[in-house]
Formats: C-alpha cells, structure tokens, sequence
C-alpha cells in the first residue's frame, strides 16, 4: 500500500499482496478486466481493496478455463457466473470428447504399428458425425444388398443401424471399434463375402417367409450343437445326421456347408463382435464350439 493514505495499491504492492506476478495483472488491466482506479502523479496504475477481490474472481475463472471476453461478461454483470459455468461445462465435454477420439486414434496407431497415411485415415473416420456414420453404412448395406429383395429385411436392419450408433460420449475403445468397422465397410473383400452370405440367405427364402426366419435357424443350430456336445455326439456319429436332418431336412449338406462357412467366417465374426462394442453389449458369444461341431458333421455327410 502507497504511504499516502489513500489505502491504494501499486501493481507491485497488489502483485505481492495475491501472489500474481506483475505481467500478469498488467495483462488483465490492458485488456480491459481490471481497471485501475487511479493513477499516481508518475501516472502509475493505482488499486484499491475492491480491486484485489476482484481480481482473486478473475484468476479462480480463469483457472477453470474460461476466456476473457467471458470473465469480463461475468464482472459487468452481463452474464451470472452460473450461466457462464453451463457454458462451459458443454464446451468442456465437446473437448473431452475429442480428447477421446484422439486418444482412441492414437493408441490404435501405437498397437497397429500404423503408417502416417493410416493413422490420417484413422482420424478422419474417427472424427465422422452421427449423419456421416450412418451414411457410411447406408452405402455398405444397398451394395450387399442389391437386387436381393428376398433376403432377411431383419437381417438389412440390423446391419443398417447396429455400426451407426457410436454413442455421444463413447469411451476409446468403441471408437477404436469404430474405425476398424468403417474400414472394414469399406474393404472389397469384406463386402464380397457379406454379399456371397446375403446371397445365400435370399436364396433359401421366398416371399411369404417371415422376418427373422434366418436369425431362428441360427438360433435353433447353435441351440442344436449345444445339445449334441453335452451328450457327447460326435460329428461322424449315426445320431448326428439324426439331428442335422431335423434341421434342415432334405437339404444338400455340401451346400449347406458352403453357405454355413461363409456365414461363421473368422472376419465375420469379428464385424459382429466390433459392432457389439459399439452399442455396449459387452462381449457376445461367438459360439465358435457349436459351429465347429455343425460343420463337422456336415462335412462328414457332404463327404459320403
């Protein structure tokens, strides 16, 4: 405090009193936060009590992140601090959220050992919006879909929206899955192999065949296998083709094998899985015991 007795304050005397350096109380006054309320005869800049306080105010906002131009709204009485918290409290959680995607990307481009050309492309899908995501699989299912028009309508549901849901706040991992889905969506070979199995399906069904018929008979043959391994039925076992044949009657068991390991494909699988962790389903069963008990046995009759 300046021996004059007006109680007022040099910046250095007030710089000591709140432990802010001088630079920085300088910068707030030239932008216009903290005006002095005086000057001295030398034409410093001259503080008073309400000035410290203040001044605490606006180093505790600025601590928490927030621009000048808001401090300022906040000290002229434009705007309540209250308001200006939400503010940012919305602002904050749009970068937490892309601290995430970089996060996520970042770490996949460590584990993947990825090229500066990958890990641009990993970004960019990572970064799509809700309308560019679902875009992407709108384009991936019409292609595997096309002039299929008596395949599953529940199986182009699912595949439709299941991937396009990446949640708002979605953790690492789910956008990791994310990238690999749209890479995946966007591979020759995976859409070749998703077509051959959408093929297959539209080719056992018929107009009049209820939805959701496909999703059943997977049900019932996994259901089946995990019967047939509890008792202890191998594949080559006389009972086995008992069993198949309650399934799936009449049907040639070579081709049913074919269309079986198109459908239970390793890279398959593992687009049911990824777009599982999308949606937060936790790991799903892959029933790997049970398919391989199927083929087995089909095998064993496409063979004789």
């Amino acid at each position: 405090m300046i021996d004059d007795g007006t109680g007022l304050f040099t910046i250095g005397e007030l710089a000591r009193a709140t432990g802010l350096t001088v630079r920085t109380i300088r910068y707030w006054s030239d932008e216009g936060v903290l005006e002095p309320v005086a000057r001295s005869s030398g034409g410093y800049r001259l503080y008073d009590g309400s000035c410290a306080a203040r001044l605490e105010l606006i180093r505790t906002l600025r601590e928490l992140g927030l621009g000048l131009d808001d401090v300022r709204k906040v000290l002229d009485g434009e705007r309540t601090v209250a308001e200006v918290a939400a503010a940012h409290v919305t602002a904050l959680d749009a970068q937490i959220r892309s601290l995430k995607v970089t996060r996520a990307v970042l770490s996949t481009v460590a584990r993947r050992g990825s090229t500066a050309e990958e890990m641009t492309l990993m970004n960019k899908l990572a970064r799509l919006s809700a309308a560019e995501r679902a875009r992407i699989v709108e384009d991936f299912t019409t292609e595997i879909f096309d002039g299929l028009d008596t395949a599953d309508p529940d199986i182009r549901r699912r595949l439709r929206y299941a991937p396009a849901d990446l949640p708002d706040d979605p953790t690492p991992e789910q956008v990791d899955a994310w990238v690999e889905i749209a890479e995946m969506m966007q591979d020759p070979e995976f859409k070749a192999l998703m077509r051959r199995m959408i093929e297959f399906n539209a080719a056992d069904r018929g107009p009049d065949v209820p939805a959701g018929t496909s999703l059943w008979f997977m049900s019932r043959l996994v259901q089946l296998a995990g019967e047939a391994l509890e008792r202890g039925v191998a594949p080559e076992a006389p009972e086995a083709a008992h069993l198949l044949r309650g399934l799936l009657g009449d049907a040639d068991p070579a081709e049913v094998l074919t269309r079986l390991e198109a459908g239970t494909n390793a890279r398959v699988a593992r687009y049911r899985q990824l777009w599982a962790q999308v949606a937060g389903l936790g790991p799903q069963a892959a029933y790997e015991a049970e398919f391989a008990w199927v083929v087995a046995a089909l095998r064993v009759r496409a063979a004789g």
